[in-house]
């Protein structure tokens, strides 16, 4: 008996205090490793979601932004010249009032995004709102009296001018996955719209006119968003009253028979459709500089 406990003992006893110690932390740090590399899956996961978003966003906004583009300018030279309305700082009035009655239904059921804290001083208002009413406004003049392809080609120029005017102003760089998506827009635009480039001395007069501030419109909507951290929907819930107050004394610009007009449900219908997407024009321009 004695015999054959020496020699269980052989096979199941252990010195504890021969043992490495290294084979008790052997777990800890197989749980640190396991955790470790839990960690960088998930950080190296991130991380290229935000490079996809940093890539992908701009031409995902700009692509948007076209898409609108394309279908304004076609809808508004249909009301311009099929429809009747001959009046187009009126219709860039009726745009903005149906873009503030929208934002204002989606901040009455919460869900135009809060401003941020820092405020915009009464200066940049004002600033804002008579910029935008210029530029919006003589867009449609623009509009009227050019081509669509004409009127697309003087669009087209003010990227560059933009472009040319962040980097003398503010030393800025455009990155370049922007400028493959701004060369994607301006190519898709100009194929999509330019069928006839015909000249007409006073739309070229209006198009010129219409450039600088349409440029400068875009530089301060730009800078807005990405120093100040304003989002696309509260800066035109903030400045779209201010752009109305200088459009409606900009309306005797039109030429006369505004009063005259026939609103007819097909002729509304078509001003209307022409004021949605110009809210969303606006938007997605907005997402686009920002």
């Amino acid at each position: 008996m004695r015999r054959m406990n020496q020699i269980l003992g052989l096979f199941f006893s252990k010195d504890v205090r021969k043992q490495n110690p290294n084979d008790f932390a052997k777990p800890g740090r197989d749980l640190e490793n396991n955790q470790a590399s839990l960690f960088e899956k998930l950080h190296s996961s991130e991380s290229a979601k935000h490079e996809r978003q940093r890539i992908f966003g701009p031409l995902a906004a700009l692509t948007f932004n076209l898409v609108v583009a394309v279908g304004i300018i076609f809808l508004n030279k249909w009301v311009l010249e099929n429809v009747g309305f001959q009046f187009p700082v009126c219709l860039t009035v009726i745009h903005y009032a149906v873009s503030w009655a929208l934002m204002a239904s989606l901040k009455f059921f919460s869900i135009l995004p809060a401003s941020p804290s820092s405020e915009l001083a009464p200066l940049s208002l004002f600033t804002f709102g008579f910029v935008n009413s210029v530029s919006t406004g003589l867009a449609n003049v623009s509009l009227k009296y050019n081509s669509v392809g004409f009127y697309q080609m003087a669009k087209i120029a003010i990227t560059p001018l933009i472009v040319l005017a962040e980097f003398i102003w503010y030393k800025k760089r455009i990155a370049f996955s922007k400028v493959v998506a701004l060369t994607v827009v301006s190519v898709g635009v100009a194929v999509a719209t330019v069928t006839d480039l015909q000249f007409i001395f006073l739309g070229a007069c209006v198009a010129m006119a219409w450039i600088i501030p349409s440029a400068v419109n875009k530089i301060l909507w730009s800078n807005v968003q990405q120093q100040q951290k304003w989002t696309a929907l509260p800066l035109m819930w903030k400045t779209t009253p201010i752009t109305l107050v200088f459009l409606v004394f900009m309306i005797p610009l039109d030429p006369p028979g505004l009063l005259a007009f026939h609103w007819s449900f097909s002729s509304t219908s078509a001003i209307l459709m022409s004021a949605f997407l110009g809210f969303l024009l606006q938007w997605s321009s907005a997402l686009a500089l920002g």
